[in-house]
């Protein structure tokens, strides 16, 4: 359903309880379009002095969709801008619930996220600011948006960074996965292996993870042996195990503060909510 069939809805049930309740209480005769209009301010009124309901049900009388439908119309086209004010009304709710929602899985994850063992961290491990990256080295937006962290990276020198493997779109992934997670054990530049496999050509199997990861002195063999053991799937069930709780079904995503982030914001944006982070404490300020 989308979001005017919502608002719609929304709209047509208020009216119908409104009427109904006007042939309970027989309002004094009116036209049509001021007539709906005082029930449901009057509906409205009532909803919003959280009234007890009455120990006695009453039945809503049936209205006539006939009736009801060019009441509902002749409502709508008095105020042609009552449906965008319900649907900035519809955003804001359901914004507000995903804030209280995102801020309490986090929360219950806050050690899983921030200081898991086996997550790459990149930038200054002791930052002010930690932005956290789900990504899948096959994912075109993750690629498209490595350049907006190699610049925070190179101009933010209090920001901590944590990747998580997030391999969702192929066996290949879940490979170039497990390679990764041998190489972020390892002593050689994280980054450069990231870089390497973000920038070659074609799908990111294993054969291109263990290639990257040979050309910073490791060795393909040692790396394809140790690539099935526990804990190596142990740290990408992790990755799973947050994304599932949070809600994360997409790559890349970021965690910043209390924020979850889906998609390849721009640099921009995520400087913002960095900066905020700084000012406020929150990645919005008011």
């Amino acid at each position: 359903m989308n979001r005017l069939s919502i608002v719609l809805a929304a709209v047509a049930g208020i009216l119908a309880g409104a009427l109904g309740y006007s042939q309970l209480n027989r309002p004094a005769p009116q036209t049509d379009q001021v007539a709906v209009r005082a029930i449901v301010e009057s509906v409205l009124d009532e909803r919003e002095a959280a009234a007890p309901a009455p120990a006695s049900v009453q039945e809503t009388a049936a209205i006539d969709p006939a009736v009801l439908n060019p009441m509902i119309e002749s409502y709508l086209m008095s105020d042609p801008k009552l449906l965008q004010r319900l649907s900035v009304a519809l955003d804001n709710t359901l914004k507000a619930e995903g804030d209280a929602k995102a801020r309490t899985a986090i929360a219950d994850m806050h050690e899983q996220i921030f200081n898991g063992p086996g997550q790459v961290v990149l930038g200054n491990p002791n930052g002010d600011v930690t932005l956290v990256e789900f990504f899948d080295y096959n994912c075109g937006y993750c690629r498209a948006a490595l350049p907006d962290l190699a610049t925070l990276l190179a101009e933010d020198p209090d920001l901590r960074v944590i990747l998580k493997e997030f391999p969702i779109l192929s066996n290949e992934s879940i490979d170039a996965a497990r390679i990764g997670v041998l190489v972020g054990e390892s002593d050689v530049d994280y980054w450069s292996f990231h870089e390497a496999l973000f920038s070659s050509r074609g799908k990111v199997d294993k054969s291109v993870a263990l290639a990257a990861a040979s050309d910073l002195g490791l060795s393909p063999v040692n790396l394809e042996l140790q690539m099935g053991e526990d804990r190596v799937a142990k740290t990408i069930q992790t990755s799973y195990q947050i994304a599932q709780s949070l809600g994360i079904t997409g790559t890349p995503t970021y965690i910043i503060g209390n924020e979850i982030i889906p998609g390849a914001i721009g640099v921009d944006d995520l400087r913002t909510r960095i900066d905020n982070m700084r000012a406020c404490g929150e990645t919005v300020c008011s």
